[in-house]
């Protein structure tokens, strides 16, 4: 089915997720130095202590004056020390209460009512920095502060406190995979097994990713963050890949003891999108593949499976486009794989005998996702295949990430070796997150457990 996404979108929306105005376990909080009006400042995060990154938080400041002005910012720095930041302007209300679920943010990096803003608003500091979690087995701090007054004129901090994310829910395991050619993290969770299992395979520069997996695996899937390049002792670049290592993967999933099979899932993003087409397409053992904004034709390399090779879709930089910022606006790069030498790219999806779901952004300016999972459709239908289902998200980016990642607006594409702009407009991308990551975990409990 093709679902379309202003209904997704608003259906989605971030501002619904949180406990009832009034919730008794709301001011569970501690308390900040710092006296206004002979009141106590109090911040107030439901839930308290560490939560998911994944998970929404409420927040709210009380012990402010009735109807005063304030700013409240939020920072965090990531593993390599880059810091990203966010501001709104609000007012308390009668009581002088601030509740993010119930007051509209004024201004700032976002206007209206945003409980989660103050994170997926988050910007770097530093232009063309994408922010990814390296260390899963460490949160994320991110530091609130709320200050008098309304920015650019906002006077002193009346009070600040740390808000920990996680990224590895109490229980789950990580486990390193070294096993023949695999270079690999498998996750599980901490309930009794077996699970259903799953392949986690990101884009071109990735290195090992695991925060995906990582929180996957907290919602009861065992899963395995695969590298494939540029990684230990794996290829350096992707000129030749070849899908028996990746076979090798999968084999050493629906192997393990703490796997249910009979078949696995794939997910796949950028890169790894079109990579988990070809193993849907020429693997055994797949049952249930999530392309986010992949391709339908093997791009970057060439890809190898026993007598058989697929070509890289070919290119024209020529149709590089610079942005009045100077940045590199590649979506009309690539060719057609319809047409000409360019079809031999093409992946043989009707071969696969996997579910397929295509999330995709309408935005994506790395490449046309929408086009993709269109013909991919289409091919799958002309050979008797079911058609797969499609959900697409206007005015969203590449990097659909889990949710409260802040959108990537721009950042270096290795292949390109500039910068590139990702595309997305940030609350849409926001809420396209929050839907995607339902989306993924509904569609795999369907086709791997069987039930949604």
């Amino acid at each position: 089915m093709v679902a379309s996404s202003g209904a997704i979108l608003r259906a989605s929306g971030l501002g619904r997720r949180g406990l009832l105005p009034g919730s008794p376990k709301l001011w569970h909080g501690g308390r900040v130095s710092g006296a206004l009006a002979r009141k106590t400042l109090t911040w107030s995060l439901e839930p308290a202590g560490r939560c998911g990154w994944d998970e929404p938080v409420r927040i709210a400041v009380r012990g402010l004056a009735p109807r005063q002005p304030v700013t409240l910012r939020a920072s965090l720095r990531d593993e390599k020390g880059a810091l990203f930041r966010a501001h709104a302007r609000y007012e308390a209300d009668a009581g002088g209460l601030l509740d993010l679920e119930r007051a509209p943010a004024l201004g700032g990096s976002f206007v209206g009512l945003e409980p989660m803003g103050l994170l997926w608003a988050l910007e770097p500091e530093k232009p063309l920095v994408r922010l990814v979690k390296r260390d899963v087995q460490a949160p994320f701090a991110v530091e609130l502060e709320v200050l008098d007054g309304h920015e650019p004129d906002a006077g002193r901090v009346l009070g600040r406190t740390v808000h920990e994310r996680d990224f590895l829910r109490p229980g789950v395991r990580r486990e390193p995979v070294r096993a023949g050619r695999v270079r690999a993290t498998l996750f599980l969770p901490p309930e009794p097994g077996p699970f259903p299992g799953i392949v986690d395979i990101y884009g071109v520069g990735s290195g090992l990713l695991e925060h995906r997996a990582s929180l996957l695996a907290g919602k009861g899937f065992a899963v395995m963050a695969l590298a494939y390049y540029n990684y230990e002792d794996l290829p350096k670049g992707l000129e030749i890949l070849h899908l028996e290592y990746f076979e090798e993967a999968v084999n050493y999933l629906l192997d393990h003891p703490q796997v249910k099979g009979p078949g696995v899932g794939l997910l796949g993003s950028s890169k790894g999108g079109d990579l988990c087409l070809s193993m849907a397409s020429f693997l055994k053992g797949i049952t249930a593949t999530v392309l986010v904004n992949g391709s339908v034709a093997n791009v970057g390399g060439a890809l190898h499976y026993k007598d058989e090779i697929l070509p890289p879709l070919g290119l024209d930089p020529n149709r590089v486009r610079l942005t009045k910022d100077g940045l590199a606006d590649i979506v009309d790069v690539l060719n057609s794989p319809l047409e000409g030498a360019d079809q031999k790219s093409f992946i043989p999806v009707e071969r696969a005998e996997s579910a397929f779901l295509f999330l995709v952004g309408q935005d994506d300016h790395n490449w046309k996702s929408e086009f993709y999972a269109n013909e991919a459709s289409k091919r799958l239908q002309a050979h008797g295949k079911k058609k797969p289902e499609i959900i697409c998200y206007p005015e969203t980016g590449h990097y659909i990430e889990p949710p409260y990642f802040p959108l990537c607006r721009a950042s270096l594409h290795i292949l390109v070796g500039g910068p590139v702009i990702w595309g997305g407009e940030s609350r849409a991308h926001a809420t396209a997150q929050v839907d995607a990551w339902k989306q993924l975990q509904t569609f795999f409990h369907k086709h791997l457990v069987g039930k949604s």
